[in-house]
């Protein structure tokens, strides 16, 4: 294959590579996708199925222990860690496989390989059998990102633990430290607390979960402190002492160093660019900070010079990746309707217990941009299919302009709220207003009656409470 041309060329097979692969072939154009490692990047391998697989077990344990609740029995509860990870593990196999078919089934040639760009328009793979040279007028890098490592609290697998070794553990943690509160760090901490390791959270900022609203972050730090969590906030991990068997940390909060011991500790302290031996500084991209930096079309200004995904920058979410990966194999395509993402207006779900999730902006941030706002909340004890659930911890919080009845942002917290936000984000897509989500009927009983409920309370209309 050597000095192969083609249309497109995708660097890295994740939910951004492979998606904007089968988008370009769909468009009618020849297309390569390299990938140096696994089909389907870290998002089917190491990221977000094989945690959600993991997560379901935790949450299925939890409720067969609460068992008595519903009337029904299971006496001597337990689980076995290593099939919990072994199904884990199948799940993601059985959905990377399936990007391998489609790349099949969509004529793109797959070479693996590690890839750099040796000039514009170039593509030079180290594969097994040798250097394959490849050609295209347009080259998409969806490279992804890997744990960002601080000094001194590197993982080595054994005591201190990426989110690779948390997702195939040797052993079931007992005291365990997980340094980083966003998405990762929690749903960790929810899982092998749920399965009772004795879990405590440690986050820099002032509140666990940052980026979400402050309401929403404490009502769930609440709710993981009922759980038997430790939360740690506004407490930096200075330096971690290994012997055998047992790490010591050094956590500084409030100016004082205190030491506490831990059997295992789960870094999730972000995210780092892969822009390394690519070539790119060579070409003329911009990297800052290990992140491409790209208009709103993804462009690098490189010429036919592309990047999408977690390597572009925040929002590190893989739907966000995809959706890039489309727009950008439309924009190769030549059409000419071609809407760029807007950050806003993606959606960020946490899948701890209880489940996280939101879109757009929080109330904090719809004040500093200068909206006089109207705030909505409904709270999951007002609902009757959250109470059949046996779920009636949450809420639902909305937050709209004043002055037109936008609907600016949708924070929730609860039982399947990962599922519900995409009510609003469609919302949100549609330009609602308060009248539109107030006229919709939502079907009863339903959990969804909730976001209807939420809305009636930012305009003291709310009937349930």
């Amino acid at each position: 294959m050597a000095g192969k041309s083609y249309d497109m060329i995708v660097i890295g097979s994740g939910p951004g590579g492979y998606v904007s692969a089968i988008r370009g072939a769909q468009l009618g154009k020849k297309v390569a996708i390299v990938e140096r490692e696994h089909m389907g990047g870290i998002c089917l391998n190491w990221g977000c199925i094989p945690t959600k697989a993991m997560l379901r077990s935790s949450e299925v344990f939890h409720l067969m222990e609460r068992a008595k609740d519903f009337g029904l029995k299971a006496e001597g509860v337990g689980y076995d860690l290593d099939a919990v990870v072994k199904r884990s593990r199948g799940v993601a196999k059985q959905l990377a496989g399936g990007v391998g078919h489609l790349m099949k089934k969509n004529k793109i040639d797959v070479v693996m390989g590690e890839a750099t760009l040796p000039g514009k328009g170039k593509v030079s793979v180290k594969t097994d059998k040798g250097t394959e040279e490849l050609t295209a007028k347009n080259i998409v890098l969806a490279t992804g990102a890997r744990a960002r490592e601080l000094p001194g609290l590197e993982a080595d697998g054994d005591l201190v633990w990426t989110y690779k070794h948390a997702l195939e553990p040797k052993r079931m943690p007992k005291k365990l430290l997980v340094i980083g509160s966003g998405a990762i760090g929690i749903e960790f901490a929810s899982f092998y607390n749920t399965l009772g390791a004795e879990t405590t959270v440690v986050e820099v900022m002032d509140r666990i979960l940052p980026v979400e609203d402050a309401e929403i972050s404490a009502f769930a730090k609440k709710s993981f402190q009922k759980q038997g969590m430790k939360i740690m906030e506004k407490a930096m991990v200075k330096q971690l002492d290994r012997a055998k068997g047992k790490v010591t940390a050094h956590i500084e909060t409030g100016g004082k160093v205190e030491k506490h011991e831990f059997d295992t500790v789960i870094s999730a302290v972000g995210i780092v660019g892969n822009t390394e031996n690519l070539g790119l500084e060579e070409l003329g991209v911009k990297v800052d900070r290990s992140h491409v930096i790209v208009d709103e079309y993804c462009r690098t200004g490189v010429e036919g010079l592309y990047a999408i995904g977690d390597v572009a920058g925040a929002p590190w979410l893989a739907h966000k990746a995809s959706h890039e990966g489309v727009m950008v194999a439309e924009l190769i395509a030549g059409q000419n309707d071609v809407h760029p993402v807007r950050p806003e207006s993606i959606a960020g779900c946490t899948y701890c217990q209880p489940q996280i999730a939101s879109v757009g902006y929080t109330e904090a941030e719809a004040k500093e941009k200068g909206y006089k706002i109207r705030v909505g909340r409904f709270p999951f004890i007002g609902n009757g299919k959250a109470i059949a659930l046996g779920e009636a911890e949450g809420m639902v919080k909305t937050v709209f302009d004043e002055k037109t009845g936008e609907l600016l942002g949708a924070h929730m917290v609860g039982a399947e709220v990962t599922e519900l936000i995409q009510g609003y984000v469609v919302g949100r897509q549609l330009e609602t207003t308060e009248e539109d989500l107030m006229e919709a009927v939502f079907p009863h009983p339903t959990l969804s009656e909730m976001m209807h409920e939420s809305v009636l309370d930012a305009y003291d209309r709310v009937i349930h409470i």
